[in-house]
């Protein structure tokens, strides 16, 4: 289990075998070994992880256009807790924070 952050050092999800789930613990992606990429429930880029563990948008991603299909859904993986704010990293060129609406 690897808690991800946003840019501001928000904790935004949880990446557990595979999978990204929201801080509560709804399954909310899939992660795509291949690619290294996470996509969203519907099949669409979602993000990736930079920095060791910041899950941010790549606004040049050449995976941004591309649908991967549906994964499933894997539940929900529980609540690991609030790791509280893991520090501003700053602005990183070419890369955005994701929307979050499962927070």
């Amino acid at each position: 289990m690897e808690f991800l952050f946003n840019s501001r050092g928000q904790h935004i999800a949880n990446f557990v075998n595979g999978q990204l789930h929201s801080p509560r613990g709804p399954n909310i992606g899939h992660f795509l070994e291949a690619q290294n990429i996470f996509i969203d429930m519907h099949g669409r880029y979602l993000g990736e992880k930079i920095m060791k563990n910041r899950l941010m948008l790549n606004k040049a991603s050449m995976h941004r256009g591309v649908n991967y299909g549906n994964y499933g859904n894997y539940g929900n993986a529980g609540n690991y807790g609030n790791p509280g704010n893991y520090g501003s990293i700053g602005s990183i060129a070419g890369y955005q924070d994701i929307p979050t609406p499962w927070l």
